[in-house]
């Protein structure tokens, strides 16, 4: 930025420097020629060759302003231009802030199960390691908070019992945590827990079988899924079909995610149709934030398919006429 400014300033000071060469000169040759007699005759040419070639440093001066000026015209269009497309992209992000407030309620609710099995985790972990009174400061924690109460008032009477009990009755609680993951299948977390478990308990057998336990557990899970899967395929449920199959595809070997795939493109293409429908309508209907949702969903569920690519290049016209819509 800096070197295209001095740019400017040295082309004005080369104008002003000719012009200021050309005065000096003019004025050099009339002191020149009123001292010297004989040359008075060339004093008229002089003054008319001077005064044409500050005539012509001027006429260049004013050329370059010129063109400064509509320099200065297009960069005012150029940054309309701008401030309209900085307008565009604030309306799509009001549009997606506006999404975003009406899921926060429903993304708190999710959340908040997650966040007790996390605290009834950290409780569990102090618990192992002995550190009771680690394990009551984040009950303390837990009980400032008006909606975990009940949870703070579960996990003192845990931490109480388990700070009482015997090495048996120890093992059978740590049994009882390892069982919440099961139910949830929080297979990971599980293993994990069952491992730290058989480092606490080394001699405890219940906790070695827990090991065998966590296979089975995953394999009815799987069995519980396919059954599910053919059901959800023959009916033609196809959310629910995919809703199973992603959950699903984390159980599946090479062999068997080979043996589903055939099938689970049929699901696939059967969902962008009816979704493609479903846009058609909107579309044809002028209902434009309906529109933009399905477009939006087919965007982010099926990315690589030609129909993405066409609604992605006509997102912004959608978001324009919600806009529209909305006012």
């Amino acid at each position: 930025m800096d070197s295209g400014n001095d740019s400017q300033v040295w082309r004005y000071r080369w104008h002003i420097a000719i012009v200021a060469v050309t005065v000096a000169l003019v004025l050099l040759l009339s002191v020149f020629t009123s001292i010297f007699e004989k040359t008075e005759s060339i004093r008229q040419p002089v003054f008319l060759l001077g005064g044409l070639i500050f005539l012509a440093a001027l006429l260049a001066t004013l050329a370059r302003v010129s063109r400064i000026a509509d320099t200065l015209n297009e960069n005012s269009a150029k940054l309309e231009e701008a401030s309209k497309a900085l307008s565009n992209i604030r309306d799509g992000l009001m549009q997606i802030n506006h999404s975003t407030r009406i899921s926060d309620t429903a993304k708190a609710i999710a959340f908040r199960e997650e966040d007790k099995r996390s605290l009834r985790e950290a409780v569990f972990e102090r618990l192992k390691q002995n550190d009771f009174d680690g394990a009551y400061e984040i009950v303390d924690e837990i009980e400032n908070r008006s909606e975990y109460r009940i949870l703070a008032e579960q996990l003192r009477r845990q931490v109480d019992a388990y700070r009482n009990a015997t090495e048996d009755e120890r093992v059978d609680q740590g049994i009882v945590e390892v069982e919440r993951l099961f139910d949830s299948c929080q297979w990971i977390k599980a293993s994990l827990q069952i491992e730290s478990l058989i480092r606490a308990h080394p001699n405890s057998d219940k906790m070695k079988a827990l090991r065998q336990k966590l296979v089975e557990r995953k394999e009815e899970r799987k069995r519980i899924l396919l059954a599910a899967w053919d059901d959800a395929v023959t009916r033609q449920e196809t959310d629910r079909s995919l809703s199973i199959l992603r959950e699903l595809d984390m159980y599946l070997t090479p062999n068997e995610a080979l043996a589903l795939q055939e099938a689970a493109k049929d699901v696939f293409r059967t969902k962008l149709h009816n979704l493609g429908v479903q846009f058609a309508m909107a579309v044809s209907d002028k209902q434009w934030t309906n529109a933009l949702e399905i477009g939006q969903q087919i965007i982010k569920d099926f990315p690589n398919s030609r129909m993405c690519g066409e609604i992605r290049e006509k997102l912004h016209v959608l978001r324009q006429n919600v806009q529209m819509q909305n006012n």
